[in-house]
């Protein structure tokens, strides 16, 4: 983070514009619409920056006796030399300033605005990309209507209420969020706020039956952010506590509510920070106490992911829960390593199968993965590389078959390692794969050659 996004109360303040050509009025416009009185100095200033409300027009080269009693400059001339003697002597005062165009220079940088007052978007990419900021506020613009700014009128309002009624904060915020995410909201976007009030009232005397725990139960998918589905997105933001394990990449975790506790349970290999029964209780904890509790979990919860054990604990004990699915690591991984993992010329069928069982052997069905003509993919699996393609040759399975690692799948630190049952325990000796990977066996590993230039990150 380059600068820390705030929003600042000019109203009422002395705010100096260095600049009256076009870019300083629109500048000056901002800080009008805010509720600041301006400053404007310059050789030139533009007749109509001159007849605006509240704007004090001084016509004169800037000199450092224009910053007196201002709470905030904005450099907005075509003169790099004086840009820069705005913001040497604003700094020399502790005065926040922005220099137009020159991230260097600036204490401050002024963001894409999408106002929707008193709700306020801003947008910076800390002066790397003024368009993209630009851009990205056009496109919140189609998914937050213009009512929105009724809607936040209408919860501040109400606000005082809520908090004398509604005393626990963890629960408070479940209270708003049920009412602007539900019947209350679309009744004020539609402008009928008299029942909108009366559904208010009625949630606050049932407040206590209203605000419970709950489990959401998310599969984080491979470890590419944009793969995770919409509702995944929607039930992260409104967590209270997000219990995480090693397989979520930081990205995903980021992605949750900002101020929610994060609890990571680990989950590695031989490593777990917590046993998966103080997990199903740790959950269990978390719900009773009112809070909602985000279980991330890599890939599909029920694809390998014990989900099936996590949710037995909650059901037996009462505890709401929602299920998401995500994106299992065998479609999402081999998808962007330009694997298919069926074709009609090499594979009519795909298994999935786990290469760590519960007491830490490899006993799996060896007969049914040596088939000919399917695709078998195998989770966890690297430790018994070894043993993995012995069993497979020994049961009928040549050991000229395509075989492939896929290191860290659908992330920037993805790497595909190919070889065949003969050859790929060496190279993998060679090459020291990272986990978490995949490994994916049969025919379809050879399209790898012609696919894999399909996704950049292959």
């Amino acid at each position: 983070m380059d600068f820390l996004p705030i929003f600042q109360n000019v109203k009422g303040r002395l705010c100096l514009v260095v600049g009256g050509g076009s870019v300083g009025m629109r500048k000056a416009g901002v800080l009008l619409e805010a509720g600041a009185k301006v400053r404007v100095v310059a050789p030139d200033i533009d007749e109509a920056l001159k007849a605006q409300a509240n704007v004090e027009v001084v016509l004169a080269r800037f000199d450092e006796s224009h910053l007196e009693g201002v709470a905030l400059v904005i450099a907005a001339t075509d003169d790099c030399g004086v840009n820069k003697q705005v913001s040497v002597l604003a700094q020399a005062r502790n005065i926040p300033v922005n220099v137009v165009d020159d991230p260097g220079l600036c204490s401050f940088i002024m963001p894409a605005i999408l106002d929707r007052s008193p709700l306020m978007v801003a947008f910076s990419s800390g002066g790397a990309s003024p368009v993209l900021t630009r851009m990205m506020r056009g496109k919140l613009e189609t998914v937050i209507p213009q009512n929105y700014s009724r809607l936040a009128a209408f919860a501040e309002r109400f606000r005082e209420l809520v908090k004398t009624k509604v005393t626990n904060p963890a629960k408070r915020r479940i209270f708003w969020e049920n009412a602007l995410d539900g019947v209350v909201a679309e009744k004020v976007l539609t402008g009928d706020e008299n029942s909108a009030e009366a559904m208010l009232q009625q949630m606050l005397e049932n407040e206590d039956n209203i605000v419970r725990g709950e489990v959401y139960l998310v599969g984080a998918g491979p470890g590419d952010p944009d793969l995770l589905t919409f509702r995944a997105l929607r039930l992260m933001q409104k967590a209270d506590v997000v219990v995480y394990d090693n397989l979520v990449s930081k990205p995903i975790v980021d992605m949750a509510r900002r101020d929610a506790e994060r609890i990571f349970v680990g989950k590695k290999r031989a490593d777990h920070t917590l046993r998966q029964e103080e997990i199903n209780e740790l959950l269990v904890r978390l719900a009773k106490q009112g809070k909602r509790v985000l279980r991330l979990k890599g890939g599909d919860p029920f694809i390998f992911g014990r989900g099936g054990e996590e949710i037995e604990t909650l059901a037996a004990e009462g505890i709401p829960f929602q299920v998401v699915p995500g994106i299992t690591a065998a479609s999402g991984v081999a998808s962007y390593a330009g694997i298919p993992l069926t074709h009609r010329d090499h594979a009519q069928a795909c298994v999935f199968v786990t290469g760590h069982l519960k007491d830490g052997t490899m006993n799996l069905d060896w007969e049914l993965l040596a088939r000919p003509r399917q695709t078998v993919v195998v989770y966890m699996g690297l430790h018994g590389l070894d043993t993995l393609c012995a069993k497979l040759v020994e049961h009928g399975m040549p050991d000229t078959t395509p075989i492939a690692i896929v290191q860290q799948g659908t992330t920037p630190n993805q790497r595909v390692i190919t070889g065949t049952l003969a050859t790929l325990p060496g190279i993998a000796e060679r090459e020291q794969p990272q986990a978490p990977t995949l490994i994916i066996i049969g025919g379809v590993v050879t399209l790898r050659e012609k696919l894999a230039w399909f996704h950049p990150q292959g």
